[in-house]
């Protein structure tokens, strides 16, 4: 059983910066493969970034390509995204999610393991 906790959402002006964290209660968390998703209102919620166990191998959706930065720390069970020149298009519920195996999946679907969701908004 993973238990995820994100934190660091707020509201900021387009073309800022935000970091949020999400904090995994498991025994090994460098087994697992840490994606963020995000939820904008009326929309289905889409895949942002994952990064691997050992955090050397990153993967971004096209929307946030060089804006977003994707990090871990094994020592204290946490993933980070880094958030930079941010738009009002990126304003969502942003979660984060885990898994054991499938590097590469993209799905809501694929994911067992969930936070709660932290919110971010921007305005222009």
């Amino acid at each position: 059983q993973v238990q995820l906790v994100e934190s660091g959402g707020g509201s900021v002006q387009a073309g800022g910066s935000l970091i949020l964290s999400c904090a995994a209660a498991v025994r090994t968390f460098s087994n697992y493969i840490m994606v963020w998703f995000r939820q904008a209102p009326g929309k289905e919620r889409e895949f942002v970034g994952a990064i691997n166990g050992n955090g050397g191998i990153t993967s971004y959706a096209d929307p946030v390509k060089g804006r977003f930065t994707i990090s871990r720390d094994n020592a204290k069970n946490t993933v980070y995204l880094q958030m930079n020149s941010l738009k009002p298009e990126d304003t969502a519920v942003y979660y984060c999610a885990a898994s054991s195996t499938g590097w590469g999946w993209r799905r809501v679907g694929d994911y067992a393991y969930w936070g709660q969701g932290t919110q971010v908004t921007v305005s222009s």
